[in-house]
């Protein structure tokens, strides 16, 4: 590929390549179509997450026989950061089910905003003679 970085390339030994922001913009528009993936993400997310929790609860144990029999602070404080990163990880596995309600839910959620802004525009005597038009109107 001729570009005006030529020689910088030569002198790196590396082969430079120029992104086509069209071509990107294309690439992120077909990622965005895809909404299967996201029921698929979900799933390799979740898999991961129970995959680490049940690893980190291993080696809480194993931490826990270690602190145990050697009496170690140290051995004490490790198992205290594990079980802290395994408590974080099944925190991330709750959010992960409230993202994917909320990715969910999203289509079907509508704003209804209105705005009630009643602004009278005249002299105090005007709103004054409408105001006892409005009550004597609202007396019959």
């Amino acid at each position: 590929m001729s570009n005006n970085y030529e020689s910088i390339d030569d002198a790196l030994n590396v082969e430079s390549s120029i992104v086509n922001p069209e071509k990107v913009s294309e690439e992120i528009g077909d990622i965005k179509s895809k909404g299967g993936d996201i029921e698929k993400d979900y799933e390799y997310t979740r898999a991961n997450l129970y995959s680490l929790i049940e690893k980190g609860q291993e080696a809480i144990n194993g931490i826990m026989e270690l602190a145990g029999e050697g009496g170690s602070p140290r051995a004490y404080e490790v198992a205290g950061q594990l079980i802290k990163s395994v408590a974080d990880t099944t925190d991330k596995l709750i959010d992960l089910q409230k993202k994917l309600k909320d990715v969910a839910d999203e289509p079907t959620k509508t704003t209804n905003n209105v705005t009630n802004n009643a602004v009278f525009v005249g002299s105090t005597s005007d709103l004054q003679k409408l105001l006892k038009q409005g009550f004597l109107n609202s007396k019959e």
